[in-house]
């Protein structure tokens, strides 16, 4: 896909909703230090030709607040691109520390309210002032984005046994789940070279798949970038691969949104013809 970042972004800017939802809501979660707010922030950088900072990335205040960023149409103007992102808390090791897996659930099924602040010993429950008890399709997550680092050495067992209890809730509700390696070129000289060499390196290949045996996805589920972060302006390259995850993210999303339309159309369906036969079972019974 090098050189093709015009046909990328030609992708992206196709999608329009046609299921009953406004936009398709990706959430991104992940472990603390993975480059949440900032893959946001390359996301938009991408999308707009120019450096951009959206999503606050290392606030206190942004670390334990959900939010949802609309992406503006250009940057320029108040018309949105029909997707949204979800940024939260990071995932910590231990008990106490850390966004609760119980948040990410039911953020997943619509539940959380924008602005919720995430506390890692008192996870969302009905009834709280911040938990929405009637989601629309619009407040459910269309798609799982897991961020990791490519420069983490390991990952600490307890996140990984967060990430397998989120990751369980995701497949029972038939989210898709995609992952995104940041940080691809820290460790690798090839690459901080030329970024054309992701593709190349051994040693990249061999840490993608420690991460898809880690955390159970399989490789080709996990889409290698490179975020921005001490760039001036955009690179193409650097744009390339944050519009090839950003379009699997929305195809992935694209895809759920029509599987789950079909199946509700199909049980709409079904329960109007229970009742058309019910109601001609009951006529034929009392009145013939």
């Amino acid at each position: 896909d090098w050189g093709n970042k015009g046909k990328l972004l030609e992708v992206i800017n196709k999608y329009t909703p046609r299921h009953g939802e406004k936009h398709l809501r990706i959430l991104v979660y992940g472990p603390v230090g993975a480059g949440k707010s900032t893959f946001i922030n390359s996301v938009t950088s991408a999308l707009y030709e120019r450096m951009s900072c959206e999503a606050a990335a290392n606030t206190s205040d942004s670390d334990t607040r959900s939010f949802t960023l609309k992406v503006t149409n250009g940057g320029y103007s108040d018309e949105c691109y029909p997707f949204v992102f979800n940024d939260m808390m990071g995932m910590e090791g231990g008990d106490r520390v850390g966004i609760h897996p119980q948040d990410i659930k039911s953020a997943m099924m619509g539940h959380v309210k924008e602005g919720y602040k995430f506390d890692p010993m008192s996870p969302l429950e009905k009834g709280d002032l911040h938990y929405n008890p009637n989601p629309t399709i619009d407040d459910k997550v269309h798609v799982l984005v897991l961020m990791l680092s490519a420069n983490c050495p390991e990952i600490d067992r307890s996140v990984i046994e967060k990430m397998k209890e989120v990751r369980e809730t995701a497949r029972d509700l038939g989210i898709p789940q995609l992952a995104v390696g940041t940080h691809v070129d820290v460790n690798c000289e090839e690459i901080k070279k030329d970024i054309q060499n992701i593709y190349l390196s051994k040693s990249l290949k061999e840490k993608m798949e420690e991460l898809s045996h880690a955390v159970g996805l399989p490789l080709s589920c996990i889409m290698g970038v490179k975020n921005y972060s001490e760039e001036t302006d955009t690179d193409d390259n650097i744009d390339t691969l944050i519009l090839i995850a950003l379009r699997n993210m929305v195809n992935s999303g694209m895809d759920f949104v029509r599987k789950n339309s079909a199946t509700n159309k199909w049980s709409a369906d079904a329960e109007k013809l229970f009742f058309i036969l019910f109601y001609l079972l009951f006529f034929f019974f009392f009145f013939i």
